[in-house]
């Protein structure tokens, strides 16, 4: 349960003397609401759910907590969290030595202000709920133990208003109390009942709203504990921080589809309780088109544009976003960083985790528009970081389906060296929106021709993306890039068929083209682009890869090659692109290990291993031919190959023992030793040209048998 003090708009955003955890947001209602009913690409898809941790995460249970041990027994709004529901200033302080008054008048503004919890022990509401005691205080009002004596004595929560007085905090009470009526989902507090009860001492009539008891523990008191116990700058394993927002996601997206939204997400309204998680506290909850009842929010974790456009999905989307850094690593959120993250510099593990670093950056976008569109597409980029995360903390892969591009239509890379035409051929392809009039035609279609594929029943924008992508195909990227600028440019009436800001696909493209015509630069920061905003996906750190590779950065290469490999092995080439890095930096025993990872359910996996033979004949040890050579007797592969390999390794072995001297140990059937190794190449030469294509390429390996062949004396 929060016990920050929420309030409504009733001034300017920055307005001087804000309270800390208060939020007094001004500005018109009316004109866009960016979010409240626009859909962008994804928003439509769907996320299926799991246990607790997106079946990734083993996150520990927390024990249901006995009710009886939950009450306080002295409970009191500590001086620091008391300001006045009014006008933010700060009351109820202590003064020349004296404790801070819990009830007054606020000497800014004259509201009346009280602090003292209203239901006492032992009393009774609607003859049906005894109340025990206080749990805890909220933004808006305190929330009492009680039992149900209705309801075979149930433990029920009563949730009343911190200033009774305030027209404001009681019209956000009647709201609650409307929307909970409507809301049924299993991670969402559940609600019983809606009562009025007199006040013992005014006798005015109290609003209290009554819901299911959760007996566990909130993120924010998990996080404080945390703290408390160790060093005082503790946060949540990036995991688990990550895991409980992707069990609440769906509950927000619940929340988006009923036409609601939370407005107020925080850690403090997450309730982990032995293996579920519950979101708490809906006194913010506003419907979308709803544009004048006040705002209720925390400072830290609000929107940048409440007080101009107000809430909307988007905002929920930014809370989120800034909760979920709350909870992964310490910051000063509402200060120095209150209007940003901190630079992966500041904070270390954003340079570690990258892409969870990028999935932040484009939550909490200064721009609502640039934000993930809902919370199913970012639960779903956020699962494929999740796999990220974890697969680089352990180095086991994570595998993923995505839903936003094909697997890799080839392989590439898999001969040793890097075409940039191949690898567009190659690269996965954006996958077609099934909610396109032409995704079941496209799904059959057999046209690969732009004028074939023109013949579609309707020429939708997935169609034309396909007539993009043949024409990249084809080599003909200026068709294609005016194909695409003819699909994101604005006409003088109609806004664009594919809106570029918004759709990632058109950078996309716009990658390949540029491959396809050799810029590898220009294409590494159009697929950057495409990273930051789907950056659960892999595609887009394969095509990173590659370009760094092309442009002769070997570091940035190896790094986007591993993460992709390390986290999925379905993506081959990214292990050929980091072993031929790994090759070029003089790794080689790292190269080999690489490739010799790669699956046997791989179809790719006998060239991976004829590779990691390769890869351990260059500037070697005798150590290394003998394993090249046992690798190579293993490998099951035809006459020819074999012996043609077999002449690559006896030919690095013989330069070995030229340079150096005769060693320990046997190389095929070949001691180590100039003799023996002569023979060997004899043999595989003369083999070799009975296999050869043309006279003169057996005439070559004859002559290069006889060249190498030990003389003997007659």
């Amino acid at each position: 349960m929060s016990d920050e003090v929420d309030l409504p708009v009733t001034g300017p955003a920055t307005a001087p003397g804000t309270a800390p955890g208060t939020a007094p947001w001004s500005g018109s209602q009316d004109g866009p609401r960016p979010g409240s009913g626009r859909s962008r690409r994804g928003s439509a898809r769907s996320m299926s759910r799991g246990r607790l941790g997106a079946g990734l995460v083993e996150v520990p249970p927390v024990p249901y907590r006995d009710p009886a041990t939950a009450v306080l027994t002295d409970p009191e709004v500590p001086e620091a969290k008391r300001f006045c529901s009014k006008c933010g200033k700060k009351v109820g302080r202590p003064k020349n030595g004296a404790p801070g008054r819990v009830e007054g008048f606020c000497p800014q503004c004259g509201h009346a202000y009280s602090f003292t919890p209203k239901l006492a022990p032992g009393e009774v509401l609607h003859d049906q709920y005894e109340v025990l005691g206080c749990l805890a205080h909220g933004g808006l009002g305190w929330l009492y133990l009680a039992l149900d004596h209705a309801v075979s004595d149930r433990w029920v929560v009563l949730k009343g208003l911190l200033d009774s007085g305030d027209a404001d905090a009681m019209a956000a009470a009647l709201a609650e109390r409307r929307f909970l009526a409507e809301v049924e989902h299993p991670n969402i507090v559940k609600i019983h009942n809606f009562i009025r009860h007199a006040d013992r001492t005014s006798g005015n009539l109290v609003e209290y709203i009554v819901m299911e008891y959760v007996g566990g523990e909130s993120i924010k008191d998990m996080i404080t504990r945390r703290r408390r116990e160790g060093r005082g700058d503790e946060a949540l394993p990036l995991p688990q921080a990550i895991a409980y927002v992707l069990e609440i996601l769906p509950a927000v997206g619940y929340l988006h589809g009923v036409g609601l939204l939370y407005c107020d997400f925080k850690p403090d309204n997450m309730i982990h309780t032995e293996e579920q998680l519950k979101l708490i506290d809906l006194g913010a909850v506003r419907r979308i088109d709803d544009h004048h009842s006040p705002i209720y929010g925390t400072v830290g974790y609000q929107a940048p544009e409440i007080g101009t456009i107000g809430p909307s999905v988007f905002s929920d989307i930014y809370t989120i976003g800034r909760a979920l850094a709350v909870m992964s690593f310490p910051f000063d959120f509402r200060g120095t960083c209150k209007n940003r993250l901190p630079t992966p510099r500041e904070q270390p593990l954003l340079a570690r985790f990258s892409s969870f670093h990028r999935l932040l950056l484009r939550a909490t976008n200064p721009n609502p528009e640039l934000r993930f569109c809902s919370a199913e597409e970012m639960a779903e980029q956020l699962t494929g970081v999740l796999r990220e995360v974890l697969a680089i903390q352990d180095g086991v892969p994570r595998p993923g389906q995505s839903r936003q591009f094909t697997p890799e239509r080839r392989r590439f890379g898999v001969e040793g060296t890097l075409d940039l035409r191949e690898v567009a051929l190659a690269l996965p392809a954006p996958s077609v929106s099934t909610s396109d009039a032409a995704a079941s035609w496209l799904a059959t279609a057999t046209a690969s021709d732009p004028a074939g594929l023109r013949k579609a029943p309707e020429v939708t924008v997935e169609v034309r993306l396909r007539i993009v992508r043949v024409l990249i195909e084809s080599g003909d990227t200026p068709a294609a890039l005016k194909e695409l600028e003819a699909l994101t440019a604005p006409s003088m009436f109609d806004e664009p068929e594919l809106d570029p800001v918004e759709d990632w696909r058109p950078n996309w493209y716009r990658g390949l083209a540029a491959l396809v015509d050799g810029r590898p630069a220009e294409a590494l920061e159009l697929f950057d682009a495409v990273c930051s905003a789907v950056p659960g996906e892999a595609a887009p750190k394969l095509a990173l890869g590659v370009c760094a590779e092309a442009t002769g950065d070997a570091e940035s290469a190896a790094r986007w090659y591993e993460l992709v490999w390390r986290t999925d092995h379905a993506y081959v080439s990214a292990a050929f692109g980091l072993a031929r890095v790994l090759l070029a930096r003089g790794d080689r025993a790292r190269a080999v290990e690489v490739l010799l990872a790669v699956p046997d359910t791989s179809s790719q996996h006998l060239p991976a291993q004829i590779a990691a033979v390769r890869a351990q004949l260059g500037d070697c040890v005798a150590e290394d031919l003998v394993a090249a050579g046992e690798r190579l007797r293993h490998l099951d592969i035809d006459v020819h190959s074999h012996t043609q390999l077999a002449a690559e390794v006896l030919e690095a072995a013989f330069d070995y023992v030229t340079r150096n001297q005769a060693a320990e140990g046997r190389v095929l059937d070949c001691a180590l030793s100039e003799h023996e190794l002569r023979l060997g190449l004899e043999r595989r030469y003369r083999t070799l040209a009975r296999f050869a294509a043309t006279a003169e390429e057996r005439i070559a390996l004859v002559d290069r048998a006889n060249a190498v062949r030990p003389r003997t004396l007659v």
